[in-house]
């Protein structure tokens, strides 16, 4: 399998042709769940889709070190050329040039200074396309600091995907009216019995299972 197919039939375009919810340049996603269900994964393979495309990705970190964080990608990595039969040397050393991690404390790191520390990073010559941020708890976050985070990404036409922990399956009751302004697409991911399915809340309709072992996209 090439490059090109592993692209094609990346685990990704099961959550773009179920839901039609993909992500347009500047603009920015959430993913919403109860603690330990899969939130990270979902945002890894959203990463390493973009990386795949070429796309220089940063990934935030609130809750993991980088050593954690780059074991998500590699046991998604190897996952990913389990099921489609690919070599994965063929494309790691590009991912992981590609790829930059970075960890804050919530405490001491607002959205703001995050968003200095990536006009930095494309200062120093990083054509940044993607961001995930994970583990950030948005209720304490600002609405401010958002829409500043949401207005550079706009203006930078790259895409951002979010996590936040919260278990409700409606829209009205994941984040102030305000904040959630500030997502183009919103979706819930929830558990029933053995089966794990990530629902589009905004931006359309329309689920998308997880694999309960691997935690990728699938049919």
């Amino acid at each position: 399998m090439e490059k090109k197919d592993l692209i094609a039939h990346s685990p990704v375009r099961f959550f773009d042709n179920a839901t039609s919810a993909a992500l347009k340049d500047g603009e920015m996603g959430l993913v919403t769940a109860k603690k330990g269900l899969g939130k990270t994964s979902i945002l890894v393979q959203f990463g390493i889709d973009s990386l795949l495309n070429d796309k220089a990705l940063v990934h935030v970190s609130f809750d993991q070190q980088s050593s954690n964080v780059i074991a998500w990608y590699s046991s998604v990595m190897a996952e990913i050329a389990k099921k489609k039969n690919f070599n994965l040397d063929d494309v790691n050393e590009e991912i992981v040039r590609n790829r930059t991690i970075l960890n804050f404390n919530q405490e001491t790191f607002t959205l703001p200074k995050v968003v200095n520390t990536l006009k930095a990073l494309k200062e120093g010559g990083i054509a940044i396309a993607s961001i995930v941020v994970d583990g950030l708890d948005l209720a304490k976050t600002a609405e401010a600091d958002l829409k500043v985070f949401a207005d550079f990404v706009k203006a930078e036409k790259m895409t951002a995907w979010f996590s936040y922990t919260n278990e409700a399956a409606t829209l009205k009751d994941t984040l102030d009216a305000a904040k959630l302004d500030s997502f183009a697409t919103v979706a819930h991911l929830a558990a029933s019995g053995n089966q794990l399915s990530l629902t589009v809340l905004k931006n359309g309709d329309g689920s998308v299972n997880l694999d309960a072992k691997t935690l990728l996209f699938t049919k």
